[in-house]
């Protein structure tokens, strides 16, 4: 499925994209609130200011997905691959974010309030990220800039 099939099926009102593949899609700036995209292959996909507020992604491959200013509140995001991944100024407040790999992604200026953050963030980018309230149980945090 491309791109334009993907959104055209979302407009028809279908919600659940399990394991699909859409590595490098182009979805800057849409609205998919609560979307199902668990197992998907997001590989490299440009979701800058989209809106993911309570959408599925456990388990989905994100790497170096460009998550910039995303609306990610609530979603779940457990086991997701999210190495080299930026989530720079995204808001990922009350996010399940456990078991997820995050080695070098960006995080600078993020919202990560109360989020559940049990991740691989070894060499992450947190500057300046919002952490009050995040459950770090779990974390790893290996040369992680946190300043």
């Amino acid at each position: 499925m491309n791109t334009e099939q993907f959104l055209a099926r979302y407009a028809a009102g279908v919600r659940c994209f399990r394991e699909a593949s859409l590595p490098s899609a182009d979805l800057h700036g849409r609205d998919l609130p609560g979307i199902d995209l668990r197992g998907a292959d997001l590989r490299g996909a440009d979701f800058q200011m989209a809106v993911l507020r309570g959408a599925i992604l456990a388990r989905a491959d994100l790497r170096r997905a460009d998550l910039r200013g995303a609306d990610l509140g609530g979603a779940d995001l457990h086991g997701a691959d999210l190495r080299g991944a930026n989530l720079g100024e995204a808001a990922l407040q009350g996010a399940d974010l456990s078991g997820a790999r995050m080695k070098k992604a960006i995080l600078v200026g993020s919202d990560l309030g109360d989020a559940i953050l049990g991740a691989d963030l070894s060499e992450a980018d947190m500057r300046r990220a919002n952490l009050a309230g995040a459950d770090l149980t779990g974390a790893t945090l290996t040369n992680a800039r946190l300043d």
